[in-house]
């Protein structure tokens, strides 16, 4: 699979922090499964670059689903990592999120449920019994029954996006976890903006990608 430097896009780093674009289908960190991780890559990247002996701290502070791609920032001080995990508990992350639903969404709204995750199965479920999740969305394009979907993730919850549209009945296109007619094409999710406060010189950092070049993001591109 090569190195971290030929496989990840570095968008921004300076002493405390990486902002990276996590690839589709490889998990954050190191699992059960035994695949490369997007924590190894980058040590590696940062033992390279940097001729450091031994191992290299990188803290993770937010994570994506193995299936989704697009930014994260990751902590390369423990003091940025605190600082960092601080904000998020405090909901001061902007998360912005690009998805393709199968069906018409409306133009815009906000979802309220409660959630709660089988640790066994890995599979989340609207519960009365589980914990808060709320997100906004704008619809942005409609196309061929698809639609595509600007959403700010208010919380955090494990799988909070694919289960709050699948319980709709507008489950994402190619979730083979949530969406029983899925494709078999790419989990069409994508973290596509963040934006957060700087740990140490407080300065307010915002970054962006655009869409990725696969199907279904690319009948979008003109809208």
């Amino acid at each position: 699979m090569g190195d971290g430097k030929a496989m990840i896009n570095i968008i921004y780093e300076d002493n405390h922090l990486l902002v990276v674009e996590k690839p589709i289908n490889i998990p954050v960190q190191a699992d059960s499964s035994g695949d490369i991780d997007l924590q190894t890559m980058l040590k590696r990247y940062l033992i390279e670059k940097y001729n450091k002996p031994g191992d290299a701290y990188l803290g993770i502070v937010h994570r994506l689903d193995r299936p989704t791609g697009g930014i994260m920032v990751f902590a390369k001080t423990s003091k940025a990592a605190s600082r960092l995990s601080k904000q998020i508990k405090k909901h001061e992350f902007k998360k912005i999120y690009m998805a393709v639903t199968q069906g018409k969404v409306s133009d815009s709204g906000v979802f309220k449920d409660k959630l709660k995750k089988d640790e066994k199965t890995n599979i989340t479920k609207v519960s009365d019994d589980g914990k808060e999740a709320i997100l906004s969305y704008n619809l942005v394009g409609y196309i061929n029954n698809l639609s595509l979907v600007r959403i700010s993730l208010k919380t955090g919850r494990s799988h909070q996006i694919r289960v709050q549209f699948a319980s709709r009945k507008l489950p994402l296109y190619g979730d083979k976890k949530y969406n029983i007619n899925a494709e078999n094409g790419q989990l069409a999710l994508f973290a596509s903006e963040l934006e957060f406060k700087h740990p140490i010189t407080k300065e307010v950092m915002k970054f962006s990608l655009p869409l990725p070049e696969r199907y279904p993001f690319t009948l979008f591109k003109s809208v």
